[in-house]
């Protein structure tokens, strides 16, 4: 079982080891997804940070010998000098500890700013340079004008945004009626899709602590953050599970038979969608709550482009279910997070966005290799045939990779888009009736 220790996150996300070695890869990186980093100045940091610490050890070893020399039977002008002595080489020890401390810092908060390696594979450019990797199912011809999602719940009287504001705010919402069963039959849905591959379900917190959030590789704070806080408390709201599934075994050490360890967390998420804009932004597509089901894997480092691949062959196999067309996108550099060495989207066809339709994005799954464990000291040691656990083994990094099964809200854009009738209703595809109860949702 995987050992557990006080939780606490000192370390940078990436490897300060190999800042030198794989230098070039690094301000590759940066550069691919527009990040404003000085990696040799990181460099130098580190060689700094380094060479006081190589100093300290030095004037500890100096120190050391000196307290043992204190041992001798000296004459009083020799113990006064000794004394004297001593006190220097404490107060220089200490000097020195404070400046590796500052050092150490400044060099960890440099480290911060700097992404993960980038998957050779992955698009570089702008957020519209992704690859296309596949198209499954025909965006449907319509022999009626196709409305949005939105035109379609008023007429069904299934979401009410408008009463949402008045309680929460714009851009909440409340979902009646089939819709707020479509909301808890999706969820089972896509439970039932993944768990017999091996998922353990878990319903988990709607909070967590600032410094997890960060360990996961999001800005909890900030202009730019998309995150709630919690006035008062030291809490913020989760955008996504795959930030309390992850902090869920924080400074843990896997034995290697364990891992894969693959989770299906429930839970809430919340947004504050800063700076969203644009007819996208409509209706349910960009909401600052709504219900997920996120995978989430532990794996060892050479496991883990099968298991992203894995990810994504589930994410299509509920939406094949589902009966929407989807498209399979590569995410180019400069539209990736920080944490992510390689991110596929699925993308819908959604009939009701702009003239004639357009994709929306559905799911994505990512790995980020090492970039989260080093940060969360999550950990794992390798076993050799016949062996006991941990027999002289050095522990190792695991790599974690995140995807998501369901996300309501979108899910629900489409499939009223892709299932409405003429007169107004929406069809229930098949695999979902069992959850639903009912083929159909309306008319009224």
């Amino acid at each position: 079982m995987a050992t557990e220790n006080s939780v606490c996150f000192p370390t940078p996300m990436l490897d300060p080891r190999l800042l030198e070695e794989r230098r070039d890869e690094i301000v590759e990186s940066c550069r691919a997804r527009r990040f404003s980093a000085d990696v040799d100045a990181t460099i130098a940091l580190h060689r700094r940070a380094n060479a006081l610490r190589t100093a300290l050890n030095e004037s500890n070893r100096l120190r050391n010998e000196h307290q043992k020399s204190g041992k001798q039977k000296l004459d009083p002008a020799a113990r006064e000098a000794h004394t004297a002595e001593g006190r220097r080489l404490k107060d220089e020890v200490a000097a020195q500890e404070e400046a590796v401390r500052l050092a150490e810092a400044e060099l960890e908060t440099a480290l911060r700013g700097l992404p993960n390696f980038l998957h050779p594979e992955s698009p570089r450019g702008d957020e519209s340079d992704f690859a296309v990797l596949e198209t499954a199912g025909q965006p449907r011809a319509f022999d009626f004008e196709p409305k949005d999602h939105l035109a379609l719940a008023s007429a069904l009287d299934l979401v009410d945004f408008e009463r949402a504001a008045s309680v929460a705010g714009q851009k909440f919402y409340f979902l009646k009626r089939e819709a707020a069963l479509l909301e808890l039959a999706l969820q089972r849905f896509a439970l039932d899709q993944i768990l017999p591959e091996g998922f353990v379900p878990i319903v988990t917190p709607d909070l967590a602590r600032p410094d997890v959030i960060e360990a996961l590789g999001f800005s909890p704070r900030g202009e730019e953050s998309q995150i709630y806080s919690i006035a008062g408390h030291d809490l913020c709201l989760i955008g996504t599970a795959e930030i309390t599934l992850g902090g869920m075994y924080a400074d843990s050490i896997f034995s290697e038979d364990e891992l894969p360890l693959k989770l299906a967390g429930v839970s809430h998420c919340f947004r504050t969608e800063a700076g969203a804009h644009g007819r996208e932004s409509r209706g349910l597509y960009r909401v600052h709550q709504f219900s997920k089901v996120e995978m989430f894997v532990f794996c060892r480092p050479e496991d883990s482009e099968a298991q992203h691949r894995e990810l994504l062959r589930l994410e299509k196999k509920i939406f094949d279910a589902l009966e929407i067309p989807y498209r399979v996108i590569d995410i180019a550099s400069a539209d990736l997070g920080a944490p992510a060495y390689r991110k596929f989207d699925l993308e819908a066809w959604m009939p009701g966005r702009g003239a004639g339709g357009d994709w929306g994005e559905i799911t994505s799954t990512s790995n980020c290799t090492d970039f989260q464990a080093r940060r969360l000291k999550v950990r794992f040691r390798r076993t050799a045939e016949g062996e006991s656990a941990g027999a002289g083994k050095k522990n190792e990094l695991v790599h974690t990779l995140n995807g998501t099964a369901i996300s309501n809200a979108r899910a629900i854009v489409a499939l009223l888009e892709n299932h409405q009738q003429r007169d107004g209703s929406i069809r229930i595809p098949a695999a979902l009736v069992p959850y639903l109860g009912t083929d159909r949702i309306g008319p009224r």
